[in-house]
């Protein structure tokens, strides 16, 4: 396995970080938006304003998403675990 393998492998793992964490990560960004404009214009600052909208919207994301998200890291994993015979220099049948 050469060095451009690892550096494949290790933006693959990147790739799938990034893409499993966006939809929630940008449903918390909205949400947070969308609570700090509601709490600026009524001038009220609870914090647990703030936090109990984005954990129910990411909630509802994972139920929605989360199926695919496993299926996709599954599939990253399946993918990693047949590399495992190149890494350890042993020809694939």
């Amino acid at each position: 396995m050469s060095l451009g393998d690892i550096v494949a492998l290790l933006r693959g793992g990147i790739y799938q970080v990034i893409i499993l964490a966006a939809p929630l990560l940008l449903t918390a960004l909205g949400v947070g938006l969308v609570v700090a404009i509601l709490q600026a214009a009524t001038q009220i600052q609870e914090q647990t304003l703030t936090f109990v909208p984005k954990i129910i919207a990411i909630l509802l994301v994972l139920a929605f998403l989360g199926g695919w998200m496993f299926t996709q890291l599954g599939n990253y994993t399946i993918e990693l675990f047949h590399l495992i015979p190149a890494m350890a220099g042993i020809p694939r049948a």
